[in-house]
């Protein structure tokens, strides 16, 4: 089990937290001209990156608030958490 580090609420269990997804998946800024493949594109495809990895979670049994949780693919090493603001990675 994880111990993922709140950053409301401090270390917590795993089982407190929902999975919401790759934190580096953009949108299609324009919903409306967007095409049937850039939708494709984001609603189904997906890097599988080894090593550290930007992800969205949510604290859903405590604070539920959404975090960004820098996490090692390979060791499931939590690097960072911080809130959903924090600019990604260049």
């Amino acid at each position: 089990m994880l111990l993922i580090p709140c950053p409301w609420c401090g270390p917590r269990a795993q089982i407190e937290f929902t999975y919401g997804g790759d934190a580096d998946v953009r949108r299609p800024k324009d919903a409306m001209a967007a095409t049937g493949a850039a939708w494709h594109d984001y609603v189904y495809l997906r890097d599988n990156p080894r090593g550290s990895h930007d992800e969205i979670w949510q604290h859903s049994a405590g604070c539920r608030r959404w975090l960004r949780l820098t996490r090692d693919t390979l060791t499931h090493a939590i690097i960072d958490s911080a809130p959903p603001t924090k600019e990604p990675p260049s």
